[in-house]
């Protein structure tokens, strides 16, 4: 019985060591599960969640606009309903489409709906871009823009934390500059800023700048999105990842992960693969050295995830990729 106990001690202070504190007070799983797939199979995502569940994954992360939060609300719900996990145990983020600016509120109990939850822990302003309601899908047509009133959309996201429909609120793809300009107003500060970071684009400015803000940084692609449409796998293909991993009989992607949690990142992760949810989350126990990440800092830079789809001439007010990540890009 003193074994069986010592060992729930043991991995209680190893999950609290794999933790970030929030400005909100709550803490964020440094891993995450990502639940975006191009194909978006309910079934595959369903099973992907409840597999990892088992494997330890805590932190869970969909959108409206990946199609996913019926299927992770359900295969959690599950667990929660037969007692392999509680609620408290979990941290589950979702994202409000530009779509949605109009009524923040509404959408987050859509939301709920979709999830058959109660509450979300996260609730993110997917981008900083305001469409038209009926702009429901993944690339904006020309004539779907309009005028982002960021201090409106701000005060809706403000209002469902102060309705408990979550427990923090932030913000995804918002350059330092965009952070600034919601500081102007925010009555709360967000909590994160979910953006794309891995050893080739490291994020230097805006780590920076949000540590001054105590505002989280959360990555999302840490791998470079090598699985999806507009990925790359120069990530885990680079030799000074290869390196590195032959040195800790680690792999290139477990490098890559280890080195966005160095800089107290959480990182957000999508396989469906066991194999790999494996290998990711296997990333917790490898250690780099002082040399591994110099290394990694003589990475050439390049961003993956450019949104040229949010950018244009006519509609957008986002006229250039300058307009929409200011001197992040």
């Amino acid at each position: 019985m003193l074994g069986v106990l010592k060992k729930e001690e043991k991995k209680q202070k190893m999950r609290m060591s794999n933790e970030v504190l929030l400005n909100c007070g709550i803490k964020i799983p440094i891993i995450g599960f990502g639940t975006y797939s191009f194909h978006n199979d309910r079934q595959k995502t369903e099973l992907a969640v409840q597999m990892a569940l088992k494997m330890g994954y805590r932190h869970f992360d969909t959108a409206k606009i990946y199609g996913s939060e019926p299927a992770v609300g359900k295969a959690l719900t599950e667990a929660i309903m037969d007692g392999r996990i509680k609620r408290e145990e979990v941290f589950v983020t979702s994202k409000l489409w530009g779509c949605d600016h109009h009524d923040p509120v509404s959408a987050l109990k859509k939301t709920l709906e979709r999830m058959g939850m109660e509450y979300l822990d996260m609730y993110l302003v997917h981008w900083p871009v305001k469409l038209k309601e009926w702009a429901c899908y993944p690339v904006p047509m020309e004539d779907d823009f309009e005028d982002l009133d960021l201090e409106t959309t701000w005060r809706g996201m403000e209002k469902c934390l102060d309705l408990g429909l979550c427990r923090c609120i932030g913000v995804s793809n918002f350059s330092s500059n965009k952070i600034q300009s919601l500081l102007d107003f925010a009555s709360i500060i967000p909590a994160v800023n979910q953006v794309e970071m891995h050893p080739m684009w490291r994020q230097t400015r805006l780590r920076e700048y949000c540590g001054e803000e105590k505002i989280h940084v959360s990555a999302y692609s840490p791998l470079g999105g090598p699985g999806n449409s507009w990925g790359s796998t120069a990530v885990v293909d680079s030799p000074i990842l290869h390196s590195i991993a032959l040195k800790h009989n680690a792999t290139p992607a477990q490098v890559a992960l280890k080195w966005g949690m160095s800089k107290r990142s959480s990182v957000i992760v999508k396989s469906f693969s066991q194999q790999r949810m494996e290998e990711n989350i296997k990333a917790l126990d490898l250690k780099l050295d002082a040399q591994d990440l110099l290394d990694i800092e003589k990475l050439e830079e390049r961003k993956i995830m450019r949104g040229e789809f949010l950018v244009n001439e006519t509609t957008s007010p986002y006229k250039s990729l300058q307009d929409l990540w200011d001197d992040d890009v």
